[in-house]
């Protein structure tokens, strides 16, 4: 090949070997820096191998820090384990009232059902079925669910199970149905943000299966690692590193350079504004009003404007604040009591 053409790829060349590996859904063999998590939730179905009912666990922390892929590794090793108990994981967020979830389901344990049974016939016949062995069920974004109907059916109704919730919210065990919360009683572990050494070993070694081999400049491994510990969430690195890659193949390039990496920063930064500007809106305008205001100051105009929950305000200032949108402060004001001040991150302002 001549010199001229040596850096350019050709139509039937790629610069990727595994892009699945690139793909936050995808659950890899081994989920590093995660095993001390996998052993606790292990430790919780436990006694359902023995034939005795699981406990049950709520999982917490940020998004994007393994606790899904943590979960759904432990359900397909339990699978390859055991034939006597029925594995179940639900994303509440896609599946958000009690008859879908109970609908996802019956789709994973095989059972066929006329579609015009009430709720409580298809839970009965559904609770028969499962109860001639055990259940796990991961409920993934619990937070989201509507109503509790299925969480009551399934503590009341099911023999032998274990049931593992994930949520971001911190608060939700608190805001948790007490008639609910005393019947699941459940454990809690806490997932904690994975640390900048943890981000790049596991950037690097998902860009190692997913990438032809050295296509990558080390510069854009330091870059991606570095917006992904500022954003403490594994899959901004995901999409950083198969966007650059794809950038590069667009360009007909051998390597995948610096340039293409800051063109995927671009895309994550227009993706971004788009999302805050589509869910966060209406939260972002009344900070940007009352900067420096205390958070109950600034709900109490956001209730009477829109009318919604503090719950539904606590998690759009949560998010905010990981897209390092806004800062939160705390005040300690003696006998007053504590209170958390926002303020709105100037150097977004430009953006919003």
């Amino acid at each position: 090949m001549s010199d001229l053409f040596k850096d350019i790829l050709h139509s039937d060349e790629s610069l990727f070997l595994n892009p699945q590996f690139l793909d936050s859904d995808f659950i890899p063999p081994i989920i590093k820096f995660r095993e001390n998590e996998q052993q606790y939730i292990a430790q919780c179905i436990k006694p359902i191998l023995m034939k005795r009912d699981g406990k049950n666990l709520l999982i917490k922390g940020s998004p994007g820090i393994g606790k899904t892929l943590a979960s759904r590794h432990v359900l397909s090793e339990l699978k390859k384990d055991s034939n006597d108990v029925f594995c179940v994981y639900v994303n509440c967020w896609k599946k958000d009232s009690s008859f879908k979830i109970l609908n996802e389901m019956c789709s994973q344990l095989n059972y066929k059902y006329v579609f015009n049974k009430s709720f409580d016939v298809l839970m009965k016949d559904i609770c028969a079925l499962i109860n001639e062995k055990s259940l796990v069920i991961v409920l993934d974004e619990i937070d989201r669910l509507t109503d509790n109907t299925i969480l009551y059916s399934l503590l009341e109704d099911i023999y032998r199970k274990s049931i593992i919730m994930i949520t971001n919210d911190d608060e939700f065990l608190s805001s948790m149905d007490a008639r609910i919360k005393s019947r699941m009683i459940p454990e809690t572990l806490e997932f904690k943000t994975y640390n900048a050494n943890e981000i790049d070993s596991i950037l690097r070694e998902r860009a190692e299966y997913a990438f032809v081999k050295n296509v990558m400049d080390d510069e854009c491994f330091e870059l991606i690692s570095e917006k992904t510990f500022e954003f403490k969430d594994l899959r901004t690195g995901l999409f950083l590193l198969k966007e650059s890659g794809e950038v590069a193949e667009s360009l007909s390039s051998r390597k995948i350079t610096p340039e293409h990496t800051m063109k995927a920063l671009e895309k994550l930064n227009a993706s971004i504004i788009k999302e805050v500007n589509d869910d966060n809106k209406d939260v972002i305008d009344l900070i940007k009003l009352n900067s420096g205001k205390t958070t109950a100051e600034i709900f109490k105009e956001y209730e009477s404007k829109y009318g919604k929950s503090y719950r539904t305000f606590q998690r759009k200032i949560k998010d905010l604040e990981k897209m390092n949108i806004i800062t939160l402060k705390e005040l300690n004001k003696g006998r007053e009591g504590r209170s958390t001040v926002v303020e709105f991150n100037q150097k977004m302002l430009a953006d919003y």
